[in-house]
């Protein structure tokens, strides 16, 4: 009797961890953050991103025959230089007011604030495997909603810029191809910054390659397709449906995969590599 007391015990718990670490994960709503609503469209200036374009050049791998970049975390934490440079960028973002600059302007800021930082956090933690192992306090799934940075003098965290700002804002799926969590199964980090003037490139960019490769979208059979839990977590940005999530693949697809989505009438199933992605 006292075993199956054991086992009913480790049973609870077991159940209780699943569900726990379920909400952990559960995807964060698209909720403004008013005091970011706002700009200054008769204003031409640009923010100055070339610090973090150096950043991204000298320690992305955008080339890998994976077709998932990598970055050189180990690589950049020893390099006292390039970091203090890197830390600087960031401080420099943290020292402007985003609402007095342009709509477009503002969202290439967000985009590389978002990247930069999350850089920023899994350097504070490394080495680690899995971005998702940062977190403060004991129990955590990742950085997302510790504060990170202070802007205007509001505390800000990852989930703020994403789901308080990018998404409620300019409410554009493409914005899930666009930021970086750091790991395999993420769209990849852009070779690139972010500016006004190439944003609309690098989304269109970013869909496709994402679309097209095994991480974002793979038939494992005619009538079973397994996608990025992405498209799971944000269904809502897609459409909210399967077939409006198809129907957003087959914009972006690649012929071969186009035509096997256009017959497809199976199963979806979601699947997710939360791996650092370094080399």
């Amino acid at each position: 009797m006292q075993k199956y007391k054991i086992l009913s015990f480790i049973g609870f718990w077991t159940i209780l961890l699943f569900i726990w670490s379920s909400l952990l994960i559960a995807a964060p709503k698209a909720e403004l953050i008013p005091f970011w609503n706002k700009s200054d469209e008769a204003n031409q200036a640009i923010v100055n991103h070339s610090a973090w374009q150096a950043i991204l050049d000298g320690y992305l791998e955008a080339n890998h025959p994976s077709g998932i970049n990598r970055f050189d975390y180990k690589k950049l934490k020893a390099n006292a230089t390039d970091k203090k440079k890197f830390d600087d960028y960031l401080s420099y973002l943290q020292s402007l007011d985003p609402r007095d600059y342009a709509k477009a302007t503002q969202k290439a800021y967000w985009i590389n604030f978002y990247n930069a930082l999350t850089i920023k956090i899994v350097l504070s933690g490394y080495p680690v495997k899995s971005i998702t192992k940062i977190h403060q306090g004991w129990f955590g799934f990742g950085p997302w909603d510790d504060v990170g940075v202070k802007v205007v003098g509001q505390k800000l965290t990852l989930n703020n810029i994403e789901h308080g700002i990018l998404r409620p804002i300019w409410q554009d799926n493409r914005i899930h191809y666009a930021v970086n969590c750091a790991s395999y199964g993420c769209p990849n980090l852009s070779p690139k910054a972010y500016t006004a003037q190439n944003m609309e490139e690098l989304l269109e960019k970013g869909a496709r390659d994402y679309v097209n490769h095994q991480r974002g979208v793979e038939f494992l059979e005619d009538d079973y397709l397994v996608t990025s839990s992405i498209y799971h977590w944000y269904k809502v940005d897609f459409g909210g449906t399967d077939e409006s999530v198809v129907k957003h693949f087959l914009k972006y697809a690649k012929p071969e995969l186009a035509e096997r989505l256009q017959i497809f009438h199976g199963s979806i199933d979601h699947d997710y590599d939360w791996q650092l992605n370094e080399p």
